[in-house]
């Protein structure tokens, strides 16, 4: 069994969210001790890892919730959990675009601009100042 404090440290997720995945049911009540202490267990260290690990990947806790749904049913086919890894990766490689687009447009200003000109003559602040300098919609879909 592991106190709350433990748990944290052995997992890197903070106490306060711990307890909030408690609250919304991601990972099982704890134990409590007679001093009203929280205790988990083996099966909630594990659960903490895996959901510690999707959040990494991005996963909504909507999408984590549902996986741990499906990660209780080992005979269910698993097309839905590949479902919804697939719509992470998706949304995913649409953030690396944006990113990218961001930085094509960071680079293009930063290279107009050397720094030793006066502000008002800065091609940085005139470039954040009117975004139809831009060569780009680098922070937003495309088709906005």
């Amino acid at each position: 069994m592991f106190s709350i404090g433990s748990l944290s440290q052995k997992t890197g997720v903070k106490v306060t969210t711990i307890r909030y995945y408690e609250q919304i049911g991601l990972i099982d009540p704890a134990i409590r001790t007679e001093g009203n202490q929280r205790r988990y267990s083996e099966s909630e260290l594990e659960r903490l890892g895996f959901i510690r690990h999707a959040r990494e990947l991005g996963f909504s806790i909507e999408a984590i919730g549902k996986l741990i749904e499906l990660n209780q049913l080992p005979d269910k086919v698993c097309a839905e959990a590949n479902t919804i890894a697939y719509k992470q990766l998706v949304e995913t490689q649409a953030k690396i675009a944006s990113l990218k687009r961001l930085e094509t447009e960071l680079l293009r200003i930063t290279k107009h601009c050397k720094g030793d000109g006066q502000i008002s003559d800065c091609y940085v602040l005139s470039s954040l100042g009117d975004h139809g300098k831009c060569i780009s919609n680098h922070g937003a879909d495309e088709s906005n």
